[in-house]
This record gives structure tokens, sequence and C-alpha cells, in this order.
């Protein structure tokens, strides 16, 4: 299975925060590819400059190295698939990332209810 982890998927797994279940930790391990978008570290940039995360923003690049999660860059075919997406969520990182999940096609761990609506690829943690 090929995965790409939401922003606070991602954080709660480098971070072996108790949010992140046993069963969803097991799928992670076991996914054959992991990934983490440009969009994750993009945004994380973004809430540890506005003081809305704490976390220092080299540790988590070299976290995704050392996790052996791959990297996902936003590609003009991410870009533009955001387009096609209906407006049933108004955070432009979370619709990046459903962009990405759609066009690669990857499942995408969240934990956020709202976002399973895109897709059956959508999957709720």
């Amino acid at each position: 299975m090929r995965l790409l982890l939401d922003t606070h998927i991602f954080l709660w797994c480098v971070n072996n925060d108790r949010n992140l279940s046993k069963s969803s930790r097991t799928k992670i391990t076991n996914a054959t590819e992991v990934y983490i978008s440009s969009a994750t570290i993009w945004e994380a940039a973004i809430k540890i400059k506005l003081g809305k995360l704490h976390a220092n923003i080299d540790n988590l690049v070299q976290a995704v190295e050392d996790s052996g999660f791959l990297t996902l860059p936003i590609s003009t075919k991410h870009a533009a698939y955001v387009y096609q997406l209906p407006y049933l969520h108004s955070d432009p990182f979370d619709r990046m990332l459903i962009s990405q999940a759609l066009c690669e096609p990857l499942r995408f761990l969240t934990a956020d209810k709202a976002l399973k609506k895109y897709s059956d690829l959508i999957e709720i943690v």
C-alpha cells in the first residue's frame, strides 16, 4: 500500500504521539511507500512562524529523511487538479494534499473526517 500522510499524522508519527493509534502506526510501518508532501513542510513552516506549532522546521525536514518516508513534490498537475475538487473544505493545504492523493493515486491518512467526502482513497485514522 502506498500512503500519503496528512500533516498532523506526520507530526504525530515523528513525535511518537499517542493520538496516532497502534493500528495506524502498523499501517504506516507496513506500507510499501509512505509519502510526505512538500505542502506538509510548507504548512508546518507557516504554523511555526505564526507560533501555532512548536517545532523546528529543520528537524521536521530531517525527520522525513530519517523515517525513510519519501518526499512528494507539488507538481503542476497537482496544482491544476485542485480546480477539479468540489469545494468541500477551505483549507488550501488540505486541498493540495487531497489533490496529490487523487492524482498519484495514494491512500491519504488523516484524522479530519470532513475530508472523507472527497474520495474512497481518504482514510480516517
